[in-house]
């Protein structure tokens, strides 16, 4: 039975159906909560820095595809999604939703040589050398809350700025797992929440990188605080 159920995820009719009534999901989602801005004037702050790298929470991600401002070209995007057959139904979403995927494995402790990382990192730098944005989760996978330095590479070799956000909505559903996934639910109140881009020297050493590394953390975290406050909501950090 088990093999039978795994077989059956696995079929590209499925995983594509998934990923098409996942996307619609976050579509109804999106619609139906109105948003507030903070800053008010973010996408003004943000528009002359781009492309640039955004980075956000695993688990807290579902609604990033949508932060980009009236389909701008210049907010075009590729999201870094794994290469594991649970990424498929990701893959498909995501693409539905008009952003860009690329393939492969996210930071394993700067460790790029697993899962297709190497490649998956030099086509994040040629991504953002075409002007294409990259989308990405900061966390170390497994390790919620905890920014990895790939992301910090990633900056150094591209320079671009890195762009940590937040959304939230008023009403969700916070699964007990590892990194508290958010499942977003219609008819309420959202928040996006921007606070400052960070950016890195290209011959910034590792003390730099290291540091810069907690920026991005605090960073990340006081975005998420901030927009779980202002809809009276319990952050994921409070689960």
């Amino acid at each position: 039975m088990k093999k039978l159920l795994r077989n059956t995820l696995r079929s590209s009719f499925v995983q594509r159906a998934v990923g098409v009534l996942a996307a619609e999901y976050l579509r109804l989602v999106w619609r139906t909560n109105k948003f507030t801005l903070d800053p008010p004037d973010v996408y003004a702050q943000v528009e002359p820095q781009l492309p640039a790298i955004f980075a956000f929470w695993h688990g807290q991600h579902f609604l990033t595809p949508f932060i980009k401002n009236q389909n701008k070209a210049s907010y075009r995007a590729k999201v870094l999604i794994s290469r594991h057959r649970d990424g498929e139904f990701n893959a498909i979403a995501a693409e539905r939703l008009g952003i860009g995927t690329i393939r492969g494995s996210g930071d394993h402790g700067g460790a790029f040589h697993r899962k297709g990382g190497v490649g998956a990192f030099k086509e994040m730098v040629r991504t953002l050398q075409t002007g294409c944005n990259v989308a990405l989760t900061a966390d170390v996978p497994k390790r919620s809350r905890v920014a990895g330095l790939g992301i910090i590479m990633l900056a150094r070799e591209s320079g671009r700025p890195i762009m940590p956000f937040a959304m939230a909505t008023s009403r969700f559903v916070r699964l007990k797992n590892w990194d508290r996934t958010t499942i977003n639910l219609p008819f309420g109140r959202g928040a996006l929440v921007g606070i400052k881009e960070i950016h890195v020297p290209a011959d910034a050493d590792a003390a730099t990188m290291e540091a810069l590394r907690q920026e991005l953390e605090e960073t990340l975290n006081e975005a998420t605080r901030r927009a779980y406050a202002q809809l009276g909501r319990p952050g994921p950090e409070d689960a």
